[in-house]
């Protein structure tokens, strides 16, 4: 229960953060934006339709389509998400801030809108639209979400260039790119994890100092080298971003011609990192 509280109280600071920033920079400035929200701002523009009912009628018609695709528990938040970002719309119509400059509000702009949907994403929520699609992508074939929500976005945004012109274009989609940068700071944290791979003919005694220095855990897998035939143990390891440095000082001293390979990952549980009972 105290779990689901704080998920819920995460997913409706996110919805705040989202709708600040479609109005207090993108619509004041006739910015456009990507997804179901970039598709309201169009007809804001054109019909002064207002983008927080727009919004809340098209990401439910999208959410009736794919929900089966999704959890039952990304399907309750994100029925949260919108719901509360429609409100939110409506609460902070008419927000601005004393700036002018387009690159600051785009900046600015892409900063609060990738907050707010990093948090709905890091909760297991999404804003319905192009992040249900970004999710489906990510599920289905791999894609990171947030480059995924990234091009489903740039095509949205396209199209608004018959409206707000070119130039501002160009700075929708800068404020597209500081919103995905955004997506995945908060989605990895600041601390991202990393998963190494290490051969080395001094694998014992790198394994050993691994354990003994880090308190990581490291996996041998048995392996072949194609062009010798011979058999290779190779040492896996993951550590996080900031214990990497002392991973590789270890390998260096202990056997310089070693071959590494780094490589990043979105989530990680088990003991020593998130458990996996809590995720």
């Amino acid at each position: 229960m105290k779990k689901t509280s704080l998920d819920l109280l995460i997913v409706a600071i996110g919805a705040f953060a989202f709708a600040l920033g479609i109005n207090v920079f993108v619509i004041p400035h006739e910015l456009g934006e990507g997804g179901v929200v970039g598709v309201t701002i169009i007809l804001y523009y054109l019909f002064q339709w207002s983008p927080g009912w727009s919004s809340l009628i098209i990401n439910m018609a999208l959410l009736a389509i794919g929900y089966r695709l999704l959890p039952k528990k990304t399907v309750v938040y994100t029925l949260l998400a919108v719901a509360l970002h429609s409100l939110f719309l409506h609460m902070t119509e008419g927000w601005q801030v004393a700036s002018n400059d387009l690159m600051v509000n785009a900046i600015f702009g892409g900063a609060m809108i990738g907050f707010g949907i990093g948090l709905i994403i890091r909760r297991d929520g999404t804003t319905a639209g192009t992040v249900i699609i970004a999710r489906l992508m990510n599920k289905f074939w791999g894609w990171n979400i947030s480059y995924a929500l990234l091009v489903c976005d740039v095509l949205v945004a396209a199209c608004s260039y018959f409206i707000i012109g070119a130039e501002k274009l160009m700075f929708t989609i800068i404020m597209l790119v500081v919103a995905t940068k955004i997506i995945d700071l908060v989605t990895t944290g600041l601390n991202p994890q990393k998963s190494v791979t290490i051969i080395s003919k001094h694998k014992d005694e790198i394994a050993r100092q691994v354990n003994a220095l880090m308190d990581r855990g490291v996996t041998v897998v048995n392996g072949q080298g194609y062009y010798t035939q011979s058999s290779v143990d190779i040492l896996y390891v993951v550590v996080s971003k900031k214990e990497l440095a002392m991973l590789k000082n270890i390998v260096r001293a202990t056997d310089r011609d070693a071959f590494l390979t780094i490589h990043n990952l979105q989530d990680v549980f088990g003991k020593g990192f998130v458990d996996l009972q809590q995720s």
